[in-house]
């Protein structure tokens, strides 16, 4: 993707504004249908925004980049977009989708139960590559629950106007993590081929001398790799093998620990340091950790 210029929008209304619609019912909450986007000039346009953004796009000719990644955009997708974070839209034509947008000002949850909850939900990082993929029955599912956001939206207000949509946008948020949660199952094989990505870069730190001059991999240095978020990598994994980024690491580096102690003449303290250990007092407690055994025990048990 090319460099753009990037465009920082401050609120729903200048949105609506910058995209060639009327104003929002509401200036914290809005629900914008694709078809009604009017065209912009450029083909090329980068955003950030002060509000979170759920949207389902259908049609989509153009490419996208959420923060320094591409988005997989091969087939109609949720997308999840929190405050403040970085995305490109390019089209090399008059950019056409279809499918509906939602915007939420963090101000519109104030005092409610998804006030502090929304960040818990790991699609809302910058999980690069993978949009949530819906098969019909789930479109049909989020799309009934747009409408009836969008219908209590243009209804009259009363005193039970936010608390329906709040449970409403409360429902939505639980079904996408749901099929979040059965698209890392049911995409096995992109994800099995991750998994085989993350052992070959792991086994290549650890066979370095990179360890011993920066100590272990970070589960940032790991995700940054494989071009994924460290949320999505710790979701992922825990689905597949039940352990987070961090186990993983440790794991391979007991691994290492343990064919230098029973292939070489080298003391705990080298090894400790061979493995990126400034004190080998702590290497030794992670190995215990690990396999109940201290280091020495562990060599002595071959002889």
């Amino acid at each position: 993707m090319k460099n753009t210029p990037l465009t920082h929008i401050k609120t729903i209304t200048e949105y609506h504004a910058l995209i060639g619609i009327a104003k929002p019912a509401h200036p914290l909450i809005s629900v914008i249908s694709f078809e009604d986007v009017k065209r912009m000039d450029e083909h090329a346009y980068s955003f950030t925004h002060n509000f979170y953004s759920i949207a389902l796009k259908r049609n989509f000719n153009g490419k996208m980049k959420y923060g320094q990644q591409d988005y997989d955009f091969d087939e109609g997708i949720m997308i999840f977009i929190s405050p403040g974070q970085v995305f490109t839209i390019e089209a090399e034509e008059e950019l056409k989708h279809s499918g509906w947008l939602l915007l939420v000002h963090p101000d519109y949850l104030w005092n409610t139960s998804l006030a502090k909850t929304i960040k818990q939900y790991e699609y809302f990082s910058y999980a690069v590559n993978e949009a949530l993929h819906l098969s019909e029955k789930e479109e049909v599912m989020v799309t009934g629950i747009i409408q009836h956001i969008e219908q209590e939206y243009h209804a009259n207000i009363d005193k039970f106007s936010k608390k329906v949509i709040i449970a409403q946008l409360e429902l939505l948020l639980t079904y996408a993590d749901r099929f979040y949660q059965r698209q890392f199952i049911t995409r096995e094989i992109t994800n099995h081929k991750l998994l085989g990505r993350l052992e070959d870069i792991l086994a290549e730190y650890f066979n370095s001398d990179v360890l011993a001059k920066k100590g272990l991999p970070t589960v940032q240095y790991i995700a940054g790799a494989l071009n994924v978020s460290p949320n999505y990598l710790s979701v992922l994994l825990k689905v597949l093998t039940g352990q987070s980024t961090q186990q993983h690491i440790h794991d391979k580096l007991i691994e290492k620990a343990k064919e230098k102690l029973s292939t070489t003449t080298l003391s705990v303290s080298e090894i400790a340091y061979e493995l990126g250990f400034e004190h080998s007092q702590s290497f030794s407690k992670l190995f215990k950790s690990k396999t109940s055994l201290s280091p020495l025990e562990f060599r002595q048990s071959f002889n």
